[in-house]
């Protein structure tokens, strides 16, 4: 006759089963394991799930941030220009202002003056200091600003077209040459990451003004045309063309590097700095009419 008990010599549950013949109880045990809570060992191995849940859960949780935050970016990158390589270059064009403004301030070097006394003519003046800028002037070195009032561009330029340059900033061509020495100037810049400057370069048009204030002069451009050519066509970008002229050259379309959009515009006229008027100790007029330059620069194949 079967029955449930607890055996006095056993810790866990069993049954209890009568034998009617012999008169005897039969005490058959459960299985421990099957009834009893987790012991120690089950326990430890519970503990050490917990963290792994945890963890899975840290991850997935950074997952979906960097995901999130990637989206974002695109987002913003799309209407906007990207926004870390952009908070990069805004430092440096920050630094970059802050060494230009103080090369301003110090004018022309004693030499300089030496020189700029026995020059006759603003334009020789203007010429010759912009020669011994591009001499004298560092890869990646601020040399100037460009402002561009229809598309609201107004930044630092420096010296060079290389990746670590134009982080910084728009960079001069190297084959070209600075303002007011009489050919070609060639400036290239982004257009959707380092504060993207050349961004909306494709809205010039003709008749649009664009100002480049270097150290040592003003020079004032009309903008007279575009075109988009092959990446390979630098001579393009750089051909002298028998008049001082400026070129802007960016990545076109958006996001893609497929062609280059040229901006070409023509010296309108130049004007000497207070400071460098003051050093060659000027007697003509403030603003001078672009000459035609002495020599034509080196041609690039």
């Amino acid at each position: 006759m079967p029955g449930k008990g607890t055996d006095a010599g056993s810790h866990g549950p069993a049954v209890r089963l009568l034998d009617e013949h012999d008169r005897r109880v039969v005490v058959l045990k459960l299985d421990a394991v099957a009834h009893e809570a987790p012991g120690p060992a089950g326990a430890r191995s519970a503990q050490r799930s917990r963290p792994r849940r945890r963890g899975v859960r840290a991850l997935a949780v950074a997952l979906i941030a960097l995901g999130s935050l990637a989206v974002a970016d695109a987002v913003v990158t799309l209407v906007w220009q990207e926004p870390f390589s952009a908070l990069y270059a805004k430092l440096r064009q920050d630094h970059l202002s802050g060494v230009l403004r103080h090369e301003e301030r110090a004018g022309p070097t004693p030499a300089e003056r030496r020189t700029l006394a026995r020059l006759r003519g603003e334009r020789a003046r203007i010429s010759y200091l912009a020669a011994e800028l591009q001499r004298h002037a560092r890869d990646g070195a601020a040399v100037g600003r460009i402002r561009i009032p229809r598309i609201g561009a107004n930044f630092v330029i420096v010296n060079g077209t290389d990746t670590s340059a134009l982080e910084s900033g728009p960079g001069v061509f190297p084959e070209t040459l600075y303002p007011g020495r009489g050919g070609t100037t060639a400036i290239a810049g982004h257009r959707t990451t380092y504060l993207a400057p050349f961004r909306h370069i494709d809205e010039l048009r003709r008749g649009s003004s664009i100002v480049l204030e270097m150290p040592y002069a003003s020079f004032t451009y009309t903008v007279i045309g575009s075109r988009v050519v092959a990446p390979t066509d630098v001579h393009a970008a750089v051909a002298y063309v028998g008049y001082q002229r400026l070129v802007l050259s960016a990545c076109t379309p958006l996001f893609s590097a497929a062609k280059r959009i040229l901006v070409f515009a023509r010296l309108r006229h130049a004007t000497l700095t207070p400071r460098a008027r003051a050093a060659g100790a000027l007697t003509s007029g403030a603003r001078s009419r672009p000459a035609p330059p002495p020599r034509p620069p080196r041609r690039v194949a």
